[in-house]
């Protein structure tokens, strides 16, 4: 299928991921206020335990996050994040050497800091638009970047998102940004595309986006989705928090199938069961 294609290898800091079935990110968040596990891994010891746990499970990539960003979260300030997860990488890098990190920030400093104790990639909610200087650290340092579509900030980005065609729309953001990002000297091969759902986006776009997500195929970059027990599933479904896990594993499957093969989740262990059901049937079939 034209999404197995796809599978190039994403470069990283330190190395690079070659293309595998599919590659797991655990979700690590830093975070007092987190919409899913808010405050459960806020102590640096907890963290760990947890960074080991998605090792253990079948993770691929530790992606650690300081500042929430769910719809109407607040911001937290450089200080406060730089508190929150350079210690968080600076132990995982010590403890278990052989882990991929990844930071969730939009911050230029955070990003340094954590590139500089051991993060491989920097996952921006904000295409280098909320801090401008983030894309100096990461032209500067080359690492994996996770390049996201947002509509807006965190804070404000649900109030009445409009697109004309969400999926035409992000399709040429992301041609529009990956030029800039390849022109200022990050080789493309370091960048890896991220639709951002529920990111300045209603039910209908995010349907919209997921039912077409082999559109972004044709870029020639690897698609990184991040779908796990978000707000949509509430709006379809009527699910709350904690009753989400089906849904997500539903979606994934469904992903995976269609070429999706960078899956960012809470639940490593059931992800990993999940996609590992979607190759065998795939390779039953060849």
């Amino acid at each position: 299928m034209e999404g197995t294609k796809k599978k190039s290898i994403w470069k990283t800091l330190r190395g690079s991921l070659k293309p595998t079935p599919f590659l797991i990110v655990g979700i690590l968040n830093v975070t007092p206020d987190s919409f899913y596990d808010g405050g459960k891994y806020f102590d640096p010891t907890q963290a760990l335990a947890r960074a080991g746990e998605i090792l253990s499970q079948g993770g691929n990539i530790i992606d650690v996050g300081g500042e929430s960003t769910r719809p109407f979260s607040p911001r937290v300030s450089l200080e406060e994040e730089i508190k929150r997860v350079i210690p968080v990488v600076q132990a995982i890098k010590e403890n278990l050497p052989q882990a991929v990190i990844s930071v969730d920030t939009y911050k230029a400093e955070v990003a340094r800091r954590a590139l500089e104790k051991g993060a491989e990639i920097i996952n921006d909610v904000s295409a280098c638009t909320f801090d401008p200087s983030l894309l100096e650290v990461v032209v500067e340092y080359k690492p994996g970047y996770v390049l996201m579509h947002s509509l807006g900030r965190p804070e404000t980005m649900q109030d009445n998102p409009h697109y004309e065609n969400v999926v035409e729309e992000i399709y040429a953001f992301f041609e529009e940004k990956l030029n800039l990002l390849v022109k200022k000297g990050l080789p493309e091969e370091n960048i890896v595309l991220d639709p951002g759902i529920g990111f300045g986006k209603l039910l209908e776009h995010n349907l919209a986006i997921l039912a077409n997500i082999e559109k972004f195929f044709s870029l020639g970059r690897p698609l990184y989705v991040g779908l796990s027990n978000k707000s949509m599933w509430e709006k379809l479904l009527g699910l709350k928090v904690g009753e989400r896990q089906i849904a997500t594993q539903v979606a994934t499957a469904l992903l995976a199938q269609k070429g999706v093969y960078i899956h960012r989740v809470h639940e490593v262990k059931e992800t990993k069961e999940t996609l590992t059901i979607v190759e065998a049937l795939k390779n039953a079939s060849n």
